[in-house]
C-alpha cells in the first residue's frame, strides 16, 4: 500500500512525533537536544508541531524565530547531516506526494541556513 502525501495537522504531528522519537534514540543528537529541552518534550513536539504546520499547511500557528534559539548550540555538521538523514527517512517512511517532498526541501534549506549562519562548511 502507498503511503499517503501529509494532508493534516494530525500527519505533521504523527511526523514530528515519529522524527523526534528517533531523535531522542540517536547516540549524536540526543544528547544535544536533552541538554535544552530536559524534560520539556511534550511542550518542544508541541511548538515543532505547530512550526511544520505553519511551513507545509500555512496554518499561521508558529510565529517565533527558530534560528537564535539553535545559534548558541554547539552543532556541527555531523548534527546537521544526522538531522537531515532522520528527517528525510522519516518523511519517507511516513508520506509521500508533494508536501511531504516539500517538508524534505524545507527541512534542506533550515539546515543550509542554520550551517551558514553558523559558519559551518557545506
Amino acid at each position: 500500500m502507498e503511503n499517503q502525501d501529509i494532508n493534516n495537522e494530525a500527519d505533521i504531528r504523527n511526523l514530528v512525533n515519529t522524527f523526534y522519537g528517533k531523535v531522542r534514540q540517536d547516540e549524536l543528537l540526543a544528547p544535544v537536544f536533552e541538554i535544552v529541552i530536559g524534560d520539556q518534550w511534550d511542550h518542544h513536539l508541541e511548538r515543532m508541531t505547530d512550526f511544520w504546520s505553519t511551513l507545509l499547511l500555512y496554518t499561521k500557528k508558529f510565529s517565533d524565530d527558530p534560528l537564535t534559539k539553535h545559534l548558541p548550540l554547539a552543532l556541527t555538521k555531523e548534527h546537521f547531516d544526522r538531522w537531515l538523514l532522520l528527517f528525510h527517512g522519516t518523511v519517507d517512511d511516513l508520506f509521500q506526494g508533494q508536501i511531504a517532498e516539500n517538508a524534505k526541501k524545507r527541512a534542506n534549506s533550515i539546515a543550509r541556513i542554520m550551517k551558514a549562519v553558523k559558519n559551518i562548511n557545506p
